[in-house]
């Protein structure tokens, strides 16, 4: 198992391709040192990810660790290294996992897990309506939501296809008509598997929406004639509008095609407006060291937003995607004030009971001690404001 331990983006970078070459390097130089000395990085371990061992989360109104990267230049062309593998924080299935998964591997609810289907939360409402100094976030299901911030409109993950490539249809209807969606300011791109990076929705916007993608995904957009894409590293961000987007770390992969598994990064968002608030939107991501770095890079999270389902199988799904109890303990990592639960309810990505996820988020959410009124479990196609 790797583990990236170097912070790319905390001081101020050069330009392009040296930057790119140089980021690579230091990487890959740093997490292969620090591998073989086995020395106190401040990296959790594959021990520490398995048991729930974090770091405590960043104190109250602490300034950020280390201090944030300047601001890179919106739509630059960089050249990025061929393979992000350096970044796995777990290695991906080998021959034998993938062998056990076709002998024991159920990856559909039995029919008992699907019979609360007709239950699961869908209240769709108008969006709120806002101002610039108001938080305001509408699920539309699965990882795509509508982010009122700082005046700005945003969509993450945009999905609104029926269905998805090798997966059956929603089980809920998007909450959502896009026809009904305000003018959108900007996108954001967790990664390119298929639940969160649809071509078909994104043939819907304008072209000259301003996109921001991980590093090695804007040549995927600039081929379908995108005009406006910013690629980040981890740890660096960029603003529009005087809202600031910074890409962070995740413990997931990237892989859209048989030949480009980890040619792209892969991540979550957290957006601030100037003076605040601040939401951090984690994309798709398993349990691990990353939440309590992130929590000290950008202190005072007012949401975080979680994905709590696709858990189960277990042994083959644990590296990748949090289960609800994980969802609940990187909440408290991060430090975040709220969570809202996501990529549940949408499609059957696995095999876990339809409802069980929210059951188990509000059971896990109670024994950690923390307000019911800062769970927001929201019903697809409600919405929630603060500020």
């Amino acid at each position: 198992m790797t583990q990236q331990t170097q912070e790319p983006g905390s001081t101020p970078t050069a330009d392009n391709s040296t930057t790119a070459r140089t980021t690579s390097t230091a990487s890959t130089t740093s997490t292969a040192t620090e591998a073989r000395a086995g020395g106190d990085t401040g990296t959790a371990t594959a021990a520490d990810a398995t048991t729930g061992a974090a770091t405590a989360p960043p104190a109250p109104g602490a300034p950020p660790f280390p201090p944030l990267a300047e601001p890179r230049p919106l739509g630059e062309r960089r050249v990025w290294p061929r393979t992000f593998h350096d970044r796995l924080t777990a290695p991906l299935p080998g021959l034998k996992a993938l062998a056990r998964f076709a002998r024991e591997g159920a990856v559909r609810p039995d029919a008992q897990g699907l019979a609360d289907i007709s239950r699961l939360p869908y209240a769709p409402a108008p969006l709120p309506r806002v101002d610039t100094g108001t938080l305001a976030v509408t699920w539309a299901g699965h990882a795509s939501w509508i982010v009122q911030v700082g005046g700005l409109t945003v969509l993450t993950d945009p999905v609104w296809s029926r269905r998805i490539l090798g997966t059956p249809a929603r089980i809920t209807p998007v909450g959502v008509p896009w026809d009904q969606l305000p003018r959108i300011d900007a996108v954001v791109i967790s990664h390119n598997h298929y639940d969160h990076l649809d071509a078909p929705t994104l043939r819907r916007l304008p072209r000259d929406t301003p996109v921001f993608a991980p590093a090695g995904l804007g040549r995927w957009f600039r081929r379908r004639e995108f005009t406006r894409v910013t690629e980040l590293d981890w740890w660096e961000g960029a603003e529009l509008a005087g809202v600031r987007f910074d890409f962070v770390p995740a413990h997931h992969w990237s892989k859209r095609t048989l030949t480009d598994t980890c040619h792209s990064l892969w991540g979550g968002w957290v957006l601030t407006a100037p003076g605040g608030p601040r939401l951090y939107f984690a994309g798709d991501t398993g349990y691990g060291h990353w939440f309590s770095r992130i929590g000290r890079r950008y202190p005072g999270i007012d949401l975080a937003l979680m994905p709590i389902g696709a858990y189960d199988p277990r042994w083959w799904l644990c590296d990748v995607h949090c289960d609800p109890e994980e969802a609940v303990r990187a909440t408290v990592d991060l430090g975040a004030h709220r969570m809202a639960p996501m990529h549940w309810a949408t499609f059957i990505l696995s095999a876990e009971p339809v409802l069980e996820p929210l059951t188990r988020v509000q059971a896990a959410w109670e024994e950690a001690g923390l307000p019911r009124e800062d769970l927001w479990d929201m019903p697809i196609g409600s919405s929630r404001t603060l500020g």
